[in-house]
C-alpha cells in the first residue's frame, strides 16, 4: 500500500536529504573538533557541487511533489491515469539531472575566478562565501547565482503555490467538515516544510547581499543544511496514515520474533 506516487516521491526526498546533510555535517564535525580546520581545493569543489546539486534537487522534488498533491486532490478520480509510472519516474529523472546540471553551472562560474585568500568565513564551501574570496569583479557570478536561484528556487515555489491555491479551492467544496480537517490537516504539514526549505534559501540566494549578513548566513545555511533535511521525513511520515501503520505492522514483526526466540 505504500507503492504509491506520492510515497515513491518521499522515499526519493528522504534520500536526497539524507545525502545533502552528509555532504555538509560530516565536515562541519570535524572542524568542530579540530584545532587545524582546513579542506583541500578539490574536496572544497566536490562538496559545493554535491550540496547544490543535491539541494537544487531538492527543491525540485518539492515542487513535483506539490504537483501529485493537487492531482490528487483536485482529480482523484484520474489520479492513477494522470501520475502513472513513467511520469513518476520521468519528473524523478529531470529533477535530479537539472539540479545536477544546475550544480555544475555554478561551480564552472564560480571555480574559474582567481582566488586572492584561502579563509572561508563559513563553517563548509558555499558558493558566495567561496566567491567573497576573489579578488575580480564577481558581479556576472552574483548575477548567475541569481538567475540559479530563480530556476531552482522560485520556479519550484511558484508550481507550489499554485498547486496548494487549486488544493484550498477543492478543498473548500468538499461538504464534509471532517473531510476538509484531514485535507487542511495534510496541507498544512506539507507547506510547513516547503516554508522552511524555501524560505531559508530564498534568504540566502535571492535576498540582499552585505557583509553585515555574513553571520546570518552562516546560522540560515545551518539551518537549511541539517534542521529543514532531518525535519522533512518526519513531518511527511508522522502526518501520513498509511507509513505510520506499515510502521507499526515491522515493529509487531519484530516484537513477534523476539518473543518467539
Amino acid at each position: 500500500r505504500l507503492h504509491t506516487p506520492m510515497h515513491f516521491f518521499l522515499s526519493v526526498l528522504c534520500f536526497v536529504d539524507l545525502c545533502y546533510t552528509n555532504s555538509f555535517v560530516p565536515q562541519m564535525l570535524a572542524h568542530l573538533l579540530s584545532t587545524h580546520k582546513s579542506i583541500p581545493f578539490h574536496c572544497c569543489v566536490l562538496q559545493l557541487y554535491s550540496s547544490l546539486s543535491l539541494g537544487g534537487s531538492e527543491f525540485l522534488l518539492l515542487g513535483a511533489m506539490a504537483y501529485d498533491h493537487y492531482v490528487a486532490m483536485c482529480h482523484p478520480l484520474h489520479y492513477v491515469v494522470i501520475m502513472h509510472g513513467r511520469l513518476c519516474l520521468g519528473l524523478t529523472t529531470t529533477c535530479l539531472v537539472a539540479g545536477c546540471v544546475n550544480s555544475l553551472m555554478e561551480i564552472i562560474s564560480t571555480f574559474r575566478l582567481p582566488l586572492c585568500h584561502n579563509i572561508i568565513n563559513h563553517f563548509a564551501c558555499e558558493t558566495l562565501a567561496v566567491l567573497r574570496l576573489s579578488c575580480v569583479n564577481i558581479s556576472f557570478n552574483k548575477v548567475m547565482v541569481a538567475i540559479s536561484g530563480f530556476l531552482v528556487i522560485m520556479l519550484p515555489c511558484f508550481l507550489v503555490l499554485f498547486s496548494y491555491t487549486r488544493t484550498v479551492a477543492a478543498i473548500l467544496r468538499i461538504h464534509s467538515a471532517q473531510g476538509q480537517r484531514k485535507a487542511f490537516g495534510t496541507c498544512t504539514s506539507h507547506l510547513t516544510v516547503i516554508s522552511t526549505c524555501f524560505g531559508a534559501s530564498v534568504f540566502t540566494y535571492l535576498g540582499p547581499q552585505s557583509a553585515s549578513l555574513v553571520e546570518e548566513e552562516k546560522m540560515v545555511a545551518l539551518f537549511y543544511a541539517v534542521v529543514a533535511p532531518m525535519l522533512n521525513p518526519l513531518i511527511y511520515s508522522l502526518r501520513n496514515k498509511e507509513v505510520m501503520a506499515a510502521l507499526r505492522k515491522v515493529l509487531e514483526k519484530l516484537r513477534d520474533k523476539a518473543e518467539t526466540l
